[in-house]
């Protein structure tokens, strides 16, 4: 689950433009193999349609203990200030010295 979690992270950061928080906290997805795929159950349900109608296999995870965890440190060379974030997925914290 690691490097998907890193895409999936990065993707909201980059692409999204979200902050390390939000970013952390999106709903994740996990493909398992073949044409299944694990989901939160936070997960867009209507994406998840989707992808049943695309024949994939979606399985709704009860728990987020799957999908890993994390914490991010941003640093903004334009402004000099960080901006952290610490998912909902795990009991941590972002700090900065």
């Amino acid at each position: 689950m690691q490097p998907q979690a890193h895409l999936q992270f990065l993707l909201g950061s980059i692409d999204q433009r979200l902050n390390p928080q939000d970013a952390l906290d999106k709903p994740r997805w996990m493909w398992t193999g073949g044409k299944t795929i694990e989901v939160e159950q936070s997960f867009d349900q209507a994406l998840v349609g989707k992808l049943l109608r695309a024949g994939h296999k979606v399985v709704v995870q009860p728990t987020a203990g799957p999908f890993g965890r994390g914490e991010a440190i941003w640093w903004d060379a334009d402004t000099g200030l960080y901006c952290g974030g610490c998912e909902m997925r795990t009991d941590g914290q972002a700090a900065v010295w």
